[in-house]
């Protein structure tokens, strides 16, 4: 064994891998930080070097070491002081699971076919998030990979995946991870992820990966074993501590997160992050650790890659440019839009509902500068929340329907489209397709998917128990589960059937009525990527109008495109565009109509509207969307 000499700090360039084991020339290089440790052990389990090791320990804590010998898919662990042998909290697989050994591996021996992609513009990024176990019925990279095809051809550019670092037991939402470099072995091997992202650039689609900074999962987090030091307790976040990213060995934490967050883009051609509640990395400098991010993980590649946020603040800082004291993200998700929405379809008026009336003029609101609260008090507390968005362009607002909190986090898990007339769902989804923001899709969305998508763990028994209770505890105050017996038949987490219940059912694509979904989006997403005024934009604010308690008419412009989407949620109703028309438009604009949501390929109960293009003049029989284009 050959000591390495002298270790990194955290000022250093990150311009190579540094934490991990890294195969190079004749051996491997093992490198630890545990600033708390006296004494470090590398125990190699198989292979030419196989046994103990010491490790060096230098002035920074870092424990680095050269062995000769060692090689990609020897089985590793390390023990610290005199405890028990650990996993790598840097490691890139755990083929046995989080508590076992790790595997070296060399990234550098997979082999790419995508030299030549270089991302989505933002202009036509629509996003589809997914969940890889339940993305299919075989639950694995190999079988995602499968599917992209389908989603390319519906119209999906980007497919954002929930997080993937290793977790314990079987299943997971991934929000659990806590080996954060290591992609689960539930779903594959390493290279199943590296040759879905390859499929998924050969075919056009841009790859984000949900990554979880500011918490570790309840079970198997060994981190903290190497590095007591990982979180402090002068922060405190819903999760419990916060990550130390201000105080002592700040440093050292710090790059141990940014270098995880190159590592998907560097080992993996992940075109763009999505950090995980930003909200609960807290620090003194606000915001420095996601301006640190977003700057490294965009000068490690050889293309453009953006990060998104999940921030419920409405900070417009976070996505404004770094020279107006901005922090660079590219986008964040503007939630209000989802909780307008769900309000003003469904009634939802609990926890954070509460704070919106769920009105079609705040919906306008949102849609005109992309977050409705900017600075005003909030009903529920009458604090200020939010800023001023004023000079972000619209597409860096990324505005949904449902994504995995939306259905997860409800006592059932089921989708919007099983709570609302599928008319208004309909409406509905037009709107989303056409606003100015970026839109987001959950999976299984596009057909209507009669599936819910449930919490579920797998965690060791004792702690699941807890999970469990604290799960259906959460609901105690909704009256439908005010006592402990209707509290019961909330479905219990760490059940395989509440694993097996949220699976995606792809048949249904094909078979009424989801089909008729299916060709909506297709249609909806075909539009939009055809006529660059119905996409993503980067004007600073939107056109919506609440034109009466039903109905919000959306204008949308580029060049000679001009085009006009009137949505009505509720009930049957005649609308007159004409005042809006003549208002904005030439006074002899003629319209042809583009879609309804009434049309015959999108309706199995068609009950269409009648359109006047003279006015134009639009009268709904029931809830439903149109589309006007101006005749050139």
């Amino acid at each position: 064994m050959a000591a390495s000499g002298g270790g990194a700090t955290a000022s250093t360039l990150m311009s190579e891998q540094f934490f991990g084991a890294i195969p190079v020339r004749g051996g491997v290089r093992f490198r630890v930080w545990a600033p708390t440790a006296a004494h470090l052990t590398l125990v190699l389990h198989d292979g030419r070097a196989r046994g103990e090791h010491p490790m060096p320990r230098h002035d920074d804590g870092v424990f680095d070491a050269l062995v000769d010998g060692a090689a990609a898919g020897d089985h590793y662990r390390y023990r610290v002081d005199d405890g028990p042998v650990l996993p790598d909290p840097a490691s890139r697989f755990q083929p046995d699971g989080v508590h076992g050994p790790s595997l070296v591996l060399d990234p550098g021996a997979f082999r790419w076919n995508d030299e030549r992609w270089r991302n989505r513009p933002a202009g036509d990024r629509i996003l589809y998030e997914l969940h890889i176990g339940t993305f299919t019925r075989e639950g694995t990279f190999a079988a995602a990979a499968t599917k992209l095809e389908a989603l390319r051809d519906t119209g999906i550019t980007v497919i954002e995946i929930m997080p993937v670092a290793d977790f314990p037991g079987c299943r997971n939402w991934g929000y659990d991870g806590v080996c954060l470099f290591a992609p689960s072995r539930a779903y594959g091997h390493p290279d199943d992820l590296r040759r879905l992202v390859d499929r998924a650039h050969t075919l056009g689609l841009s790859v984000m990966f949900d990554v979880v900074y500011n918490h570790l999962g309840p079970e198997g987090a060994y981190l903290t074993e190497f590095n007591k030091e990982y979180f402090t307790d002068r922060h405190i976040t819903p999760w419990g501590r916060g990550v130390n990213l201000d105080g002592p060995f700040a440093p050292m934490v710090r790059r141990f997160m940014i270098e995880n967050a190159m590592h998907w883009v560097r080992e993996y051609h992940a075109d763009g992050l999505r950090l995980d509640a930003t909200h609960a990395l807290i620090e003194e400098r606000d915001g420095a650790i996601l301006r640190d991010i977003a700057t490294h993980v965009r000068a490690c590649a050889d293309r453009p890659v953006f990060v998104h946020a999940e921030d419920h603040r409405n900070l417009a800082a976070m996505i404004d440019d770094p020279n107006q004291s901005g922090w660079g993200l590219d986008a964040v998700w503007a939630d209000d839009f989802h909780h307008i929405m769900r309000r003003l379809l469904n009634g939802d008026h609990h926890g954070y509902y509460a704070d919106f009336a769920g009105t079609v003029g705040e919906l306008a609101c949102a849609i005109q500068r992309g977050w409705l609260y900017a600075g005003q008090p909030t009903r529920r507390q009458n604090t200020p929340r939010g800023t001023d968005p004023g000079r972000i362009p619209m597409h860096r607002f990324v505005v949904c329907l449902q994504n995995h909190d939306q259905i997860g986090n409800r006592p059932r898990g089921d989708r919007l489209n099983h709570s609302i007339p599928s008319e208004s769902w309909r409406a509905a989804s037009v709107l989303l397709l056409t606003v100015p923001m970026t839109p987001l899709l959950f999976m299984g969305q596009e057909w209507a998917a009669s599936t819910p998508f449930q919490f579920f763990t797998d965690l060791e028994p004792g702690l699941g128990t807890l999970v469990t209770a604290g799960r259906r505890r959460e609901f105690s105050d909704f009256p439908e589960f005010a006592d402990e017996a209707r509290r019961s038949t909330i479905p219990d987490p760490q059940a395989l059937s509440t694993f097996e219940a949220s699976r995606l059912r792809w048949e249904e694509r094909t078979t009424p009525p989801h089909c008729y979904t299916l060709n909506l989006y297709r249609t909806l997403l075909t539009l939009r990527l055809d006529h660059p005024a119905l996409g993503a934009s980067s004007e600073l604010r939107g056109d919506a109008v609440a034109i009466d308690d039903d109905t919000i008419a959306l204008r949308r412009a580029e060049g000679e495109d001009v085009f006009w989407v009137v949505a009505r949620f509720r009930t049957g109703g005649s609308i007159d565009l004409e005042p809006l028309v003549l208002a904005r438009d030439h006074a002899d604009s003629s319209w042809n109509v583009v879609l309804t949501t009434e049309d015959r390929p999108f309706a199995p109960d068609p009950v269409p509207p009648t359109v006047d293009p003279a006015g134009p003049v639009i009268r709904f029989n029931r809830a439903g969307a149109v589309i006007l284009k101006r005749a050139k």
